[in-house]
């Protein structure tokens, strides 16, 4: 059960009841009528906004509408109390028989609690990661493919269907660069002594070995022959082995992809010139000279008569150039047939998780997904803010195999593949994380992995220190589901179960804000409620989970252990962490 969910439709039958009893008007639309958590858990269990929403449309006070609908839920099965507390809002107090149900919900459902048929089957597809193929995977691209990944499982868990896409930006002037540092070290691999690694080339060591492969494959094939001819060839070998290391960096962190979309195979493809014909079709697009803009200047921006967007007519500030002076198309062509493209294959619902330098460039991709649609398809952007990478409180910034930032391989074999992808989550996307090698292994409370696993593993101590002193009971989810549950009563235990109850909504919350950092702080507040009680059972024993001498007792708490061990375990799925049953030092 959907407790919010379940009230809201209380809520919404009071008011229906007063309108047929005419005493609110007809067609009131309670389309942002809720029923959530109230700020201070001292004014009750649940909290409603109905009356400050129908107050202004009803010409009501909300005060006195409040009072209204609060008669009418009064005898609403389950509901303790009503009460009105200022500008209007109505909160209810729940019986604790109503709360104890609730851990049957979670057993019988398992890991499966919260699934949701909000999104109703809707495609969408979720972009992230796409780092240019130029080299290994570094700790900022970490937070963008932890992100989308569990943003991705999030709205399945909701109910969309979801497609994980990658983008591979393989058509710029980047990959030529990788092409010719390959070249080098392939001239080096058979033996040519090079100077210096020339600037604006490569230097990672990572392509030592890219080299060589090529000289294994091809012998001396490239080595005299003009740039234009090996320029193809060396390009592709290069463009695939860095995707191959890539995919392989993903997998380590967990991270996987439905779909790999290559930019040149679009653009080899006509897709460009498609986007572009509708986009004309619809007077989108002109030959104009842009003004100059305050402050630096942009790379895309040139004085001169060329093809531009009309893309303040779909939001954004300024119109968009579409051509190079060399006559080749810019980035934003290619992003717009891009995401044209993705609308042809059925998504109307568009997802990006970008990097952090790349704010500026949200507002024309909108505008361009908005006009290119005619506004059937929308785009939401997730910019990932940087990831300040510490040890012990100091900056780490250099990597013997990348030559200039620390891989992404090199976090996670420093510190699990799960403490990565945990913490990554555990601020919101625009914010700045610090990421602390040392700290993020403490076992303390200040480690929220570690705080949350805890959690896990302590429960799954209790159910095995209770299955070697009840041998032969059943002490399976679907056992406990049929226990007794009326000695349930302790405040902190009521507290952790109505915290559980949360759960269904946290993700229906954080998937329609596409907001998957909510799961952490959700996980952090469950496990800190059930370490609360579990030292209460160190102080007082009539409070222990397991009571040798009450049977009833002991299975009631039982109950309630395994049911927050389940609900840790589905948040951490979401976020494609593996929930721990025995921590070791």
């Amino acid at each position: 059960m959907n407790v919010f969910h379940h009230f809201r439709d209380r809520v919404v039958a009071a008011v229906a009841g007063l309108q047929a009893a005419g005493r609110l008007p007809a067609n009131l639309d309670l389309s942002r009528a809720v029923v959530e958590p109230p700020r201070d858990p001292a004014h009750g269990d649940l909290s409603s906004n109905v009356a400050m929403v129908l107050a202004k449309p009803a010409q009501a006070n909300p005060r006195v509408l409040a009072e209204l609908v609060a008669d009418a839920l009064v005898g609403t099965p389950f509901v303790e109390a009503v009460e009105v507390a200022s500008p209007g809002f109505i909160n209810l107090r729940l019986e604790a028989r109503f709360w104890r149900e609730r851990i049957r919900d979670v057993l019988r459902a398992g890991t499966a609690y919260g699934d949701s048929d909000l999104g109703r089957g809707e495609a969408v597809n979720v972009e992230y990661v796409s780092a240019n193929p130029t080299g290994p995977m570094h700790v900022g691209h970490a937070r963008g493919a932890v992100v989308g990944d569990a943003l991705a499982a999030l709205l399945q868990k909701a109910g969309w269907r979801v497609t994980r896409e990658y983008y591979i930006n393989d058509a710029g002037a980047q990959v030529d660069v990788l092409a010719a540092s390959v070249h080098l070290r392939y001239r080096e691999a058979l033996g040519e002594e090079t100077e210096a690694i020339p600037e604006g080339l490569y230097p990672g060591d990572y392509l030592r070995a890219v080299g060589e492969a090529l000289a294994a494959r091809d012998g001396d094939r490239w080595l005299d022959v003009p740039q234009e001819e090996w320029l193809p060839p060396v390009r592709r070998f290069a463009i695939d082995a860095m995707m191959a290391m890539i995919r392989d960096d993903l997998a380590a962190l967990g991270v996987r992809h439905d779909v790999f979309t290559s930019e040149r195979a679009l653009v080899d493809s006509g897709a460009i010139e498609r986007a572009l014909e509708v986009l004309e079709a619809r007077g989108l697009l002109y030959t104009g000279v842009l003004e100059a803009p305050k402050g630096k200047l942009p790379e895309d921006w040139e004085p001169r008569p060329q093809t531009l967007f009309r893309a303040t007519r779909s939001g954004d500030d300024v119109d968009r150039p579409l051509r190079k002076s060399d006559g080749s198309w810019t980035y934003f062509a290619a992003d717009i047939a891009y995401h044209f493209d993705k609308h042809r294959r059925g998504f109307a619902n568009q997802i990006d998780v970008w990097g952090a330098d790349h704010g500026g460039y949200v507002k024309r991709m909108q505008a361009a997904v908005s006009a290119v649609t005619a506004g059937a398809a929308s785009l939401d952007v997730k910019i990932c803010q940087l990831v300040n990478l510490l040890e012990a409180g100091q900056p780490v910034r250099m990597s013997k195999r990348a030559g200039t930032f620390v891989t992404l391989r090199e976090v996670v074999d420093a510190v699990g593949r799960d403490v990565v992808r945990f913490i990554m989550l555990t601020r919101k996307n625009t914010e700045a994380l610090d990421f602390d090698l040392v700290k993020v292994t403490e076992q303390s409370k200040d480690n929220p992995v570690f705080y949350v696993q805890y959690a896990h593993a302590r429960a799954h101590s209790v159910l095995r220190h209770a299955r070697e002193s009840m041998p032969g009971r059943d002490l399976s989810p679907t056992a406990l589901a049929e226990v007794a549950l009326d000695r349930i009563v302790d405040p902190a235990e009521l507290t952790l179960v109505k915290l559980m109850a949360q759960w269904p909504r946290i993700v229906e919350s954080a998937a329609e804000a596409h907001e998957p950092h909510r799961v952490a702080f959700f996980l952090y507040d469950l496990a800190n409620a059930y370490h609360i009680l579990w030292n209460k059972g160190k102080d007082d024993a009539s409070l222990r989970f397991l009571v040798r001498e009450d049977e009833p007792l002991t299975l009631a708490r039982l109950a309630l252990v395994q049911a927050v061990a389940l609900v840790i375990a589905a948040g951490l799925r979401v976020f494609g962490v593996d929930p721990v049953e025995e921590l070791r030092a």
